[in-house]
């Protein structure tokens, strides 16, 4: 069953739609025209569901793909697992990191899969990338952004996430995430910025955002996320780590990777550039930077169909997915402790 209709569901459903692996009993969503829309370009012929609560008890799904706003996230995921469902949940977990920690309990007490959307860990110049920024030595400096000149559609979905969340715990996720496995070192310091660019926020609410974190190893990151028709378009997308060994960033043609409001655009690479430092005795370079080319990865549906494919593959192997719930809750922790930092204006200490 697909709960939430809207962009990611969509894709969601799209691949379950493909696979033999999986059978769409049902497509639930708070609004009509989401789910009618997506029914329609699947076939026609799903059931359809206003009410969830409904929906879980009328269909007793195999599994659950929840990609609704994340205020629901929690209560959606116990009710799924509680009905004996294994369950997909797009990142973040939760809100908080109690209630993160309660959905992954909850999981492991049931003895079913619980599959947080982390899309980069399937996406293969994303694990080249991690491979090269270990091969750079410690401390590791780790530079990325994702600012959105989100407009029309997108801006309206980007404030009814701004509901419960800023986008640099939204998006914040994912790249800490990869910040994580590029260090394998735990986090112990996070300070941040925040700026609220707009009227049409929730009182309290920031539409841009900066955290800094830093490591046991002395590795230190940064993040930048921005929402808003008031975005930049230049140099809103940076992916960069560097070591004492050399450096390696994510670069496309010209220096751009798509739109600042195109999802495919979020998730492609097209280039990686590997510089390293290494120089002879009259200061000229041992190795020139080499250029791999990307362009050739799947694009952002072609990642949510490799996403389905391990959430499938963990059901039927029975796959210990310990190391990966564990990191989500990590990496929430560290966008929360952000997000605090933006409103006390103090550094966390994890």
């Amino acid at each position: 069953m697909v709960v939430g209709c809207g962009n990611m569901g969509r894709s969601h459903a799209v691949s379950y739609h493909k696979s033999p692996g999986f059978e769409i009993v049902g497509l639930v969503s708070r609004g009509a025209e989401s789910r009618e829309e997506l029914n329609r370009s699947l076939g026609g012929k799903l059931d359809l569901f206003g009410d969830y609560g409904d929906a879980l008890g009328k269909t007793r799904p195999d599994a659950v793909c929840i990609s609704t706003y994340p205020d629901t996230h929690v209560d959606y995921a116990l009710q799924a697992l509680q009905a004996g469902a294994h369950v997909f949940l797009e990142k973040p977990i939760a809100l908080t990191v109690d209630d993160a920690i309660r959905v992954v309990a909850a999981a492991r007490a049931s003895s079913k899969k619980l599959v947080i959307g982390y899309i980069l860990h399937h996406h293969p110049s994303w694990t080249k990338f991690v491979e090269i920024a270990r091969e750079l030595g410690k401390p590791l400096v780790m530079r990325m952004n994702l600012n959105q000149q989100s407009h029309g559609k997108t801006w309206y979905t980007h404030k009814q996430l701004m509901q419960s969340m800023s986008p640099i715990v939204d998006c914040g996720v994912h790249y800490v995430d990869m910040m994580c496995r590029m260090t394998q070192s735990l986090p112990t310091q996070v300070s941040a910025i925040g700026a609220r660019l707009s009227d049409e926020l929730p009182e309290g609410m920031y539409n841009y955002g900066q955290l800094q974190v830093r490591f046991e190893d002395g590795s230190i990151g940064w993040y930048e996320a921005g929402w808003g028709p008031m975005m930049s378009q230049e140099a809103f997308f940076i992916k960069d780590v560097i070591g004492p060994r050399g450096c390696a960033s994510i670069v496309g043609v010209e220096g751009k990777v798509g739109s600042s409001d195109s999802v495919d655009g979020h998730s492609l690479t097209n280039r990686i550039r590997y510089h390293r430092a290494a120089t002879h005795a009259d200061g000229s370079w041992k190795e020139p930077d080499v250029l791999l080319d990307t362009t050739d990865e799947p694009d952002h549906q072609g990642l949510c169909d490799r996403e389905q494919a391990f959430f499938l593959q963990a059901i039927r192997e029975n796959m210990d997915l310990r190391e990966h719930l564990d990191n989500a809750v990590n990496s929430l922790r560290i966008v929360l402790a952000a997000d605090e930092s933006v409103h006390t204006g103090k550094t966390v200490v994890l």
